[in-house]
């Protein structure tokens, strides 16, 4: 992994996000467009950014609309920035803003850019929904049509199913599963018990809940105006979650006897995210002031299947590797929780010496996570997962709480589809 040997150093300067919203809740008429440009006028307000100091815009988005299939340009210029900034949309499902991330940070070390905004959206609320492939063959075909005679052969060959929408399924390509059924084997697999699983959902929802009660979050949230009001809070923490609610919802995946259900995995959400990265010194030199310094990140993929979300017991070790760090080196842990066996899993399998002598070929364990330093203001679990936006919001979150707790370093994790996962470490800024 080069980049941590590289002389330039990239520095996060500040990150925040919409709040993050139940799909089909109060976000439900805007446009992945509309949260994308309120989260980045949002960070150049906090920043009091130059238009002028940003080089590029790195932007993530998973589900995106045709009619702005750049969305990162289109953001870029209704945010108000100049436009002779050059814009790039992103997509690798999860990770999608991560990936924003280090594209810029390898910029910036290569020298070819000094600054660049980063960060993602999804809407869930507004899927594009499709005509089946045969009536949109018809539809193309149709515009070449001339006279009367050409449109009454139109419904030719049509059946009434070919008229039905084709709604997206959120599964693998690959194997047709859902990512939560994929989960409910990988949990099977590895001997996660649903009692892990609600325990861990039920943490996830008390720790938000507390956090934002004690006003924690709020400095990471850029209100967004609504038609009834401001909103400036997370919509889907649930303070009143027990084990015992949890244990009474049935299998959602996998009926009668799996384990996942709607309790214990994140929910579709609306959100969007967005930070300022740039070169520590052109930061300095501009009268910005650093937060964070990005170090070591590594992705890492494998077949997909029921160890689909398992990727970030493969990614860890091996930014830790490449800092010389062991777990006890690490103060603050930001690890996404698509699903609470999932974190269970990857957690499991970093603590265990058969794991690591088998799928890592090392010689002992990785090394468990302490549970008091990880996702210690919530999760995806409690707070949402906007696909696109997570990575970012996991790194926000991650240097706000180096500074809370005066930490040195945090590690940063993440599993995504097609049976990819990543981590990145960053270290708290001195001056």
């Amino acid at each position: 992994m080069p980049q941590q040997k590289q002389n330039k150093e990239v520095v996060w300067i500040d990150g925040g996000r919409t709040p993050f919203l139940r799909s089909q809740s109060d976000f439900k008429h805007f446009s992945a467009y509309d949260l994308g440009r309120m989260a980045v006028s949002g960070l150049i307000n906090k920043t009091k950014l130059n238009g002028d100091d940003v080089d590029h815009v790195y932007y993530g988005n998973v589900i995106q609309d045709i009619n702005t299939s750049n969305i990162a340009r289109e953001i870029g210029l209704a945010a108000g920035l100049p436009d002779s900034v050059p814009a790039t949309t992103l997509s690798m499902a999860c990770i999608s803003s991560n990936v924003a991330v280090t594209a810029a940070m390898d910029s910036i070390q290569s020298g070819h850019k000094n600054s660049a905004i980063v960060g993602g959206v999804e809407v869930m609320s507004d899927i594009p929904i499709r005509f089946r492939k045969k009536f949109r063959q018809k539809l193309l075909e149709s515009q070449k049509y001339r006279k009367t005679s050409d449109w009454l052969r139109f419904f030719k060959g049509i059946h009434p199913s070919d008229l039905l929408p084709e709604i997206p399924s959120i599964s693998e390509f690959s194997t047709g599963e859902t990512m939560g059924k994929s989960c409910d084997k990988m949990c099977g697999k590895y001997g996660v018990s649903r009692e892990e699983q609600d325990a861990y959902a039920v943490r996830s929802h008390q720790l938000a809940f507390k956090a934002t009660e004690g006003r924690l979050i709020e400095e990471e949230i850029f209100p967004v105006a609504v038609n009834n009001g401001i909103i400036n809070t997370d919509n889907g923490i649930r303070e009143d979650t027990t084990f015992e609610k949890l244990s009474s919802l049935l299998p959602a995946f996998i009926k009668p006897h799996g384990t996942v259900t709607a309790g214990n995995a994140s929910f579709l959400t609306d959100g969007a995210s967005a930070a300022m990265v740039m070169e520590k010194e052109y930061a300095v030199q501009k009268g910005y002031k650093p937060k964070a310094i990005m170090r070591s990140y590594s992705y890492v993929a494998q077949l997909p299947g029921d160890e689909l979300l398992i990727g970030p017991a493969f990614a860890v070790p091996k930014v830790l590797d490449d800092m010389n760090l062991g777990m006890d080196d690490i103060d603050v842990f930001e690890f996404h929780e698509a699903f609470a066996g999932q974190m269970v899993t990857v957690l499991k399998a970093l603590a265990d010496e058969t794991f690591a002598k088998e799928r890592l070929g090392r010689n002992k364990k990785v090394g468990a996570v302490p549970l008091e330093k990880l996702n210690k203001w919530g999760g995806s679990l409690s707070i949402g997962h906007p696909f696109a936006a997570t990575g970012v919001r996991l790194l926000t979150t991650a240097v706000n709480r180096l500074i809370h707790e005066d930490g040195r370093y945090a590690l940063i994790a993440a599993c995504a589809a097609g049976g990819q996962g990543h981590a990145m470490i960053i270290e708290r800024f001195e001056e």
